[in-house]
């Protein structure tokens, strides 16, 4: 998620403000090429990288125009995906020989009074019914979309405090809500005045009865967040530039985090190379596909950096897709995807 976006906002000001009008008017770059335009390079650092991505693989680039992409979630029953736009309030609906339209506005902030900074929705995720559920930055709450386009609040507080702005989440097989709360959504950030928590944690919510329970708070902009295959670690991005780091948890049995170790250190990165740890997903076999300094950096469940998708841009975040082997990339204003020899962890 990402106020880290402002980071790198300078170098593309001058031409934003036409593609967001662009991209709110469906945005014009849906390409329908008979190939598409190749969205950075692929750099191949260890052997086990070609087990998991072709020698022949690309990114391929899909469509651009946005502000600040976001969130990349597939729909099975549709067959498209989801993703959103947060500085837009929108998410958008990419299908393969459609392009894009509009799916949901407002996403993120339902209120009346016009504002600015990152308002709308920004990770999207799919619950056991196959229903969108976002975290809404805006409206400072994690909710679910209904068949009648209406949200229903999943979870807006702690302890009677509005959350900050929920950022990305993952579910646990049993339905258990696992998700990120970040200042990002806020215009002050840490120093906004209606910031009611004084941290930014990770929390989890009950399937059985709804009960907001904190994870840790240990951590100084939780941002991207997932579950090993087995369920038994937790990763949790940190988009911090001084502390550009991940972190895997030990899951307890009740649900709750032991003490967090760093997976990976890419704070130097973080110097040279644009982005910082954001989302992430993992695939069946217990490898990361995790957006950091460079694009998507894939590392091995030991913390080995295999290599990475460089895309050029900050990127936020990936989701899988298709049948599983589809990854697609949410990278500033770009959307892109490659297709994998491995599967995304659940297809």
């Amino acid at each position: 998620m990402t106020s880290r976006r402002v980071f790198f906002a300078n170098a593309r000001a001058a031409g934003l403000a036409a593609l967001a009008l662009t991209a709110l008017a469906l945005p014009t770059a849906l390409f329908a090429q008979e190939k598409t335009p190749t969205l950075g390079v692929i750099e191949r650092l260890k052997p086990a990288f070609d087990e998991l991505v072709p020698q022949d693989a690309r990114v391929e680039r899909l469509a651009d125009g946005f502000d600040w992409s976001e969130g990349p979630v597939w729909d099975r029953k549709g067959g498209f995906l989801l993703f959103s736009d947060v500085p837009l309030n929108t998410v958008f609906k990419w299908a393969e020989g459609k392009g894009v339209s509009v799916f949901k506005k407002p996403s993120g902030y339902t209120g009346s009074v016009a504002r600015g900074g990152e308002p709308g929705s920004n990770g999207l995720l799919m619950d056991r019914e196959g229903r969108l559920v976002l975290c809404q930055h805006g409206d400072r709450r994690v909710a679910r979309l209904e068949a009648d386009g209406t949200f229903t609040s999943i979870a807006d507080r702690y302890e009677g405090k509005r959350f900050n702005s929920p950022n990305d989440g993952a579910f646990k097989s049993n339905g258990d809500l696992y998700f990120t709360d970040p200042p990002y959504g806020l215009l002050g950030l840490n120093k906004d005045p209606a910031k009611e928590l004084d941290f930014n944690g990770v929390y989890r919510v009950s399937a059985k009865d709804g009960t907001v329970t904190l994870l840790t708070k240990e951590m100084t902009f939780p941002n991207g967040i997932a579950f090993s295959p087995d369920e038994k670690t937790l990763y949790v991005a940190n988009s911090d530039p001084k502390m550009a780091i991940w972190k895997a948890f030990p899951v307890k049995d009740d649900g709750t985090l032991g003490e967090g170790r760093v997976f990976a250190d890419v704070t130097s990165l973080a110097a040279t190379r644009k982005g910082l740890p954001d989302g992430m997903k993992v695939d069946a076999r217990g490898n990361l596909f995790a957006t950091g300094p460079g694009g998507v950096m894939v590392m091995s469940s030991d913390g080995t950096h295999l290599g990475t998708f460089n895309t050029g841009e900050a990127t936020a975040n990936c989701g899988w897709g298709g049948d599983g082997s589809t990854l697609y990339i949410t990278a500033d204003m770009y959307i892109g995807r490659v297709k994998l020899t491995t599967k995304g962890n659940g297809f």
